[in-house]
């Protein structure tokens, strides 16, 4: 018997992570001073990040086997800037430099802004333990 790598389709992915990478952000800004529930918010950004280029990836390959070539470029460079800000903000946060962190943040928001979140979310709290993952790659 096979087994399935996954039941959700790229689309499905980017959208529950864009949502709780919006709502990481909130919480994020919601911080005083860093902590280490800042640490696990911020950190979950970047994984979540990384994930969200790999589905683009993998969606931008489905396309070019169909002979979507350009389809398939215009949706890797639109969705280029998530790799680029989860090596920005992972830089941020190995070195330890929160205005750093916080600017990255910021335009991680930016990008998301059309991303809502209704107040009554099933996300949980995804980034729980996220930086200990961070920290071991």
């Amino acid at each position: 018997m096979t087994t399935i790598k996954g039941s959700e389709s790229g689309a499905t992915v980017r959208n529950r992570l864009s949502k709780s990478i919006v709502l990481a952000i909130r919480l994020l800004m919601r911080q005083q001073s860093p902590d280490a529930l800042s640490r696990d918010l911020a950190a979950y950004v970047v994984l979540a990040l990384e994930k969200i280029a790999e589905s683009v990836e993998v969606s931008a390959s489905a396309w070019e086997k169909r002979d979507y070539w350009l389809k398939a470029d215009r949706f890797r460079q639109e969705w280029a800037w998530c790799e680029r800000s989860a090596k920005a903000l992972a830089s941020a946060l190995r070195s330890n430099d929160w205005t750093g962190t916080a600017q990255s943040l910021a335009e991680i928001g930016q990008r998301l802004s059309a991303v809502e979140v209704s107040q009554n979310n099933r996300l949980g709290e995804p980034w729980k333990g996220a930086w200990e993952i961070f920290l071991r790659r």
